[in-house]
């Protein structure tokens, strides 16, 4: 055994200087992290009550009082009349992890998709809402929720998508969720329950599908897609009773299904007795003509309609939504409840006060007015910087196709000279398995969360590098 190491009064002394009144306290939080952290080791015999108060010119009830919490939390051990001891138990944190959040170092211009402007976020009108709520939610609703949100929420959001997205919109069958990955996470659960071990996902597509059904234990089986949707021959032949679909704008080829290939999906799900996912992540930006309807209006009973708040408030918010079959609202709203007993209270009345007030509809005529702005500015530079690129997809959401002429290239040296200017790119290729054919280059260019002078700027970056190397 270990005598006392460093004295543990050098260790304690600055817990001294605290104020009386925390004096116990801080004394507490100084021994406890000085065994946390090692600096009192494992094994290591402590002074006795009376000796370690003299040391430090404290009452002996204050250091006893801290010998017996952290014994009874377990960073001491003490043996009667054999003294006290440092436990075992406590390790350090791991140092060193990097805050996800952070962006990666020496990036000027980020061109990566998936990001809205946060600087858009309605703070005045969003603070009104919560004053307003705050006023009047009475405290019984402040107890726990209903697994599948507030009534008014559900409510609020069911009119809400009905007029601006043709669903069929039951509020009984609306699950508040957080997001659009927790929707589909409980849908996964769900299936797998009923047996499913498989679910179909699109290909190119967005790597989060596959990711969050892998976490509820069922494959994912890529699924090819053309320029009208999912090809029928390879879903038919696929096995798979499930697939998670972007119809309306297709991420991230920048498509609209076809009538035709939307009405192929339904009648195999009612062939194979499946479900459809439809995940509406963008629905509500279209800048050409009035967006399509959500599929889940052509058969609300083969599929499940998901979309949240992300792209048009911000994601940080975790609100979402999901219409659910009827077949499986119950299992459904049972392991939402299971898993987080249903999504705060307050933030949900926030934003059904703010949806019935109209300013979610205002909120999406000022990003769709930002966003179209700053589309136009993506295809103007790219124009004038990379002359001869063509734009491909729909004129919808916060991403275009951008297909680079192989005499840029070629595409490995391109996307290194975009890198050394700063200039964060994301590939097609990167979203699916099917490599090009040619020496093009096709990027997945995000514009939302960019200034039109931002846009410029890392375009113009991208083109000055291309006679280098």
């Amino acid at each position: 055994m270990r005598s006392q190491g460093q004295a543990a009064w050098e260790l304690l002394l600055p817990a001294v200087g605290a104020p009386a009144r925390r004096r116990g306290r801080a004394l507490q939080e100084a021994l406890r992290e000085a065994v946390r952290s090692g600096r009192l080791a494992a094994g290591t015999r402590l002074p006795s009550t009376r000796a370690l108060a003299a040391d430090l010119g404290v009452s002996r009830g204050l250091v006893t009082e801290a010998y017996e919490q952290l014994t009874a939390e377990g960073y001491l051990r003490s043996d009667r009349g054999a003294g006290t001891w440092v436990g075992g138990a406590a390790r350090a944190a791991v140092p060193g992890v990097r805050d996800p959040a952070a962006g990666a170092p020496g990036v000027r211009v980020d061109f990566r998709p998936g990001t809205p402007d946060l600087s858009l976020f309605p703070r005045s009108a969003w603070a009104a809402a919560q004053r307003s709520v705050l006023a009047r939610l009475p405290h019984r609703a402040l107890g726990y929720p209903d697994p599948r949100g507030l009534p008014e929420l559900r409510g609020a959001l069911a009119a809400l998508l009905a007029r601006r997205r043709g669903v069929v919109a039951d509020p009984e069958r609306l699950v508040v969720c957080s997001g659009v990955a927790q929707a589909s996470t409980l849908l996964g659960f769900v299936l797998g329950a009923r047996g499913l071990r498989r679910v179909g996902i699109e290909d190119p597509g967005s790597p989060e599908h596959g990711r969050l059904f892998a976490s509820t234990g069922l494959e994912t089986v890529r699924l090819p897609l053309d320029e009208e949707g999912l090809r029928p021959g390879p879903l038919a032949d696929s096995g798979v009773r499930a697939v998670v679909v972007t119809p309306s704008h297709q991420f991230p080829s920048g498509i609209s299904w076809s009538a035709e290939r939307r009405a192929a999906l339904l009648d195999w799900a009612r062939a194979v007795d499946g479900y459809v996912l439809e995940d509406d992540y963008d629905g509500d930006f279209r800048y050409d003509r009035a967006p399509v309807g959500a599929l889940q209006g052509l058969d609300p009973e083969r599929v499940a309609y998901t979309g949240s708040v992300s792209k048009s408030l911000a994601p940080g918010l975790r609100l979402g939504w999901m219409l659910v079959p009827e077949a499986l609202l119950d299992e459904t709203v049972e392991r939402k409840r299971t898993m987080d007993l249903g999504n705060p209270v307050l933030d949900q009345a926030v934003l059904a006060e703010f949806v019935t007030r109209g300013a979610y509809d205002r909120q999406l005529r000022r990003c769709q007015r930002a966003y179209r702005e700053r589309r136009d500015a993506l295809l103007a530079a790219l124009a004038e910087h990379l002359p001869g690129t063509r734009v491909s997809g729909i004129a919808a959401g916060l991403h275009v196709i951008a297909r680079v002429p192989a005499r840029f290239g070629p595409r490995e040296r391109f996307l290194a000279r975009a890198a050394e200017a700063g200039v964060a790119l994301r590939t097609l290729e990167e979203y699916g398995t099917a490599g090009p054919a040619d020496e093009d280059v096709r990027l997945v260019i995000g514009y939302a969360h960019l200034t039109p002078s931002a846009i410029d700027t890392g375009i113009g970056l991208v083109a000055e590098g291309r006679g280098r190397g």
